[in-house]
């Protein structure tokens, strides 16, 4: 067949986009009473699907990511770092696709992506999307997802900053997946709590209030983590303690991005102190996980 037939059979399918991360979650209880951290990125490392290594193309996958940061390099945008755990998941579904012959963003009975991505990735996401393409080659499928606006939009999204490439061979055609997303750093819970620290006292400050003392309570954990176990804000250990202080409650992956309309509490001339629970987990509403926080203040 001649190479201008072939081209004609390269395909790629619509690509997926997607928000990991629902806006914030905010509670809060009123009782009786009325410096920041850099964190490093890292990306996780995951054991790949168990499947034979003759089916997977290393170099086909070099070359496509190559080709990927020499484009977003020439539009601006920020080199991707090839992370092993989402590279994991891309080549299960690019597995899953040479079985089922077709492309497809999800076969019956496959998870959704950012199930797929949770499952075998520890990053903080809050962002992803997926390009699947049918090709002869790393070129040619990467001129051929340029070519499709919403792959290229993909491909040269400048908030992207981790991917995964998934090929496997069927002939001489290549299963094509590459798993787009945008990971956060990762924050320990002491780098959590002082950001939020820092965070309340910057409202204080505005406020021309004095910065309040952090002396956190025993139990402030265990009611944030309270909260992530049943993917809840509102949970018995959170109310016990809305019944002796002022109790603000919130998710985010942006822990210093304080809820809407908690300054009024927080500014309060009766407040001489706070304490702060915080929990990373991940739940059933959100597989990538995200912190649950509990600001006490008294």
């Amino acid at each position: 067949m001649r190479r201008s037939l072939r081209r004609l059979l390269a395909f790629v399918l619509g690509a997926a986009v997607l928000t990991l991360q629902p806006a914030m979650r905010v509670a809060a209880a009123g009782g009786a009473g009325q410096s920041a951290h850099r964190a490093t990125l890292k990306t996780a490392s995951a054991s790949t699907p168990d499947l034979p290594y003759r089916e997977y193309e290393f170099q086909i996958e070099q070359d496509l990511l190559q080709l990927a940061n020499q484009a977003r390099q020439r539009a601006g945008a920020p080199t991707l770092v090839l992370d092993s755990g989402l590279t994991a998941a891309a080549r299960a579904h690019a597995q899953a696709m040479l079985e089922a012959q077709k492309l497809s963003h999800q076969f019956a009975g496959e998870p959704a992506l950012v199930q797929r991505l949770a499952a075998t990735s520890n990053l903080h996401l809050d962002q992803a999307a997926e390009n699947v393409a049918l090709d002869y080659s790393a070129a040619g499928g990467h001129e051929h997802l340029m070519l499709s606006p919403p792959h290229r939009a993909n491909l040269l999204n400048p908030a992207y900053n981790v991917v995964g490439l998934g090929v496997v061979r069927s002939g001489d055609r290549l299963y094509i997946v590459q798993d787009f997303a945008h990971a956060l750093p990762a924050y320990s819970a002491d780098e959590v709590k002082e950001r939020v620290t820092e965070a309340v006292n910057q409202v204080r400050h505005q406020a021309n209030r004095t910065a309040l003392p952090r002396r956190d309570m025993q139990d402030a954990d265990e009611a944030a983590c309270s909260m992530a176990q049943a993917d809840k804000l509102g949970t018995v250990p959170v109310r016990q303690l809305a019944q002796r202080f002022t109790v603000l409650t919130y998710t985010s992956l942006h822990p210093e991005n304080l809820p809407a309309g908690a300054s009024h509490a927080i500014t309060s001339p009766n407040v001489n102190k706070l304490s702060i629970g915080a929990c990373f987990a991940r739940t059933d509403t959100y597989p990538t996980g995200l912190y649950w926080i509990v600001v006490t203040l008294n």
